[in-house]
């Protein structure tokens, strides 16, 4: 029996537990228009402008996350980018923060032609790959460059420290990234009172 248009767009959506895009079906030689009367149909959700979900696929807990990615990646984004800060904390489950926001960074010169959704927290800085790895399937930024996110966005050395306790408990982290982490947090409240310094007496001259 041949293989009709959904059950090709089902295969491609498989892999991103019933999420995929319109560049994926493209590359498929499924056109916009087929996407588009499938969604008049009730066969596809259109999530965000790019991204479709199989109707009636059922959703699981990493659902917004995956959309969030595949967002990016729709919007002819760079590949290297990564579910980060708070959200990564929480993936990794090592802090009790719940972002209104799926933090996620991307390179510093990307340009992403869709607008972004108000769900998501756009971060740029330039991921080395050993910046990001793997979490049920999501890229995420290690652990450690989580933590140290997370510390310089928002100053909180309590939460810092929380999720090195949580990660090294988790066995996320061993004994000597744990210290390492921990002495660069004492470190950087006052790297930080220093570069304030420093621009204040800038401002002055």
């Amino acid at each position: 029996m041949p293989r009709t248009r959904m059950d090709e767009l089902f295969a491609l959506a498989e892999e991103h537990d019933g999420l995929l895009t319109s560049k994926e079906a493209r590359a498929a030689g499924i056109q916009d228009s087929v996407l588009v009367r499938l969604v008049q149909r009730g066969r596809l959700e259109r999530m965000t402008r790019g991204v479709y979900r199989i109707a009636h696929y059922p959703a699981d807990r990493l659902a917004q996350y995956r959309e969030a990615v595949l967002w990016a990646k729709a919007s002819q984004g760079p590949e290297d980018i990564a579910l980060s800060h708070e959200t990564a904390l929480l993936l990794y489950g090592i802090s009790d923060a719940n972002p209104s926001r799926v933090n996620l960074t991307v390179p510093a010169s990307a340009r992403l032609r869709r607008k972004c959704p108000d769900w998501v927290a756009i971060h740029r800085a330039n991921l080395s790959p050993e910046d990001i790895g793997q979490h049920e399937g999501l890229p995420v930024t290690t652990v450690r460059r989580s933590i140290m996110d997370v510390l310089s966005a928002t100053h909180r050395t309590d939460v810092a420290r929380q999720s090195i306790s949580d990660a090294l408990r988790e066995g996320l982290l061993n004994n000597a990234e744990a210290s390492s982490l921990r002495r660069s947090i004492t470190r950087k409240p006052s790297e930080d009172a220093r570069c304030r310094n420093q621009l204040n007496a800038s401002k002055i001259h």
